[in-house]
């Protein structure tokens, strides 16, 4: 879900609640040792992002926060700041080239380029959580 997050709407700030879940508190936080990621490169995008990233010239920059049920990848355009709202179970995230990471959801896609070592130790904690968090229940079946 790709949304306009500029502005304080209690409308959108709850669907973004209901989708990946409130923020972590401080002493979450503290034990997941950071939730945010630092500035990642964007290298490419999807048509519906990458559509909005032409409308300035100011270089293509994301962060990612991590949630309970999900995680936020924000970027800036045109003074705007939108948010890419993507639950867990919808998330797929690559690592494809050495320093280049994929993440998609949907129809959505976003490939970032992580040059610091904690920018490779935070995606890698997203997919720890997940997966330590939101296992697929295959016995159920």
């Amino acid at each position: 879900m790709l949304l306009n997050v500029s502005y304080n709407r209690p409308k959108i700030k709850q669907q973004i609640i209901d989708k990946v879940g409130k923020p972590f508190t401080f002493m979450e936080r503290i034990k997941l040792g950071g939730i945010g990621s630092g500035k990642l490169n964007i290298n490419s995008s999807s048509i519906q992002i990458y559509n909005l990233l032409i409308l300035d010239n100011n270089l293509n920059v994301c962060g990612v926060e991590m949630r309970p049920n999900g995680i936020i990848v924000t970027f800036r355009s045109l003074l705007e700041t939108y948010a890419l709202v993507i639950p867990y179970y919808k998330l797929k995230l690559y690592k494809g080239q050495s320093k280049v990471y994929s993440i998609y959801m949907d129809n959505y896609f976003i490939k970032v380029e992580a040059k610091e070592k904690r920018n490779h130790e935070f995606l890698k904690k997203i997919l720890k959580y997940k997966s330590d968090n939101f296992s697929n229940d295959f016995e159920n079946y």
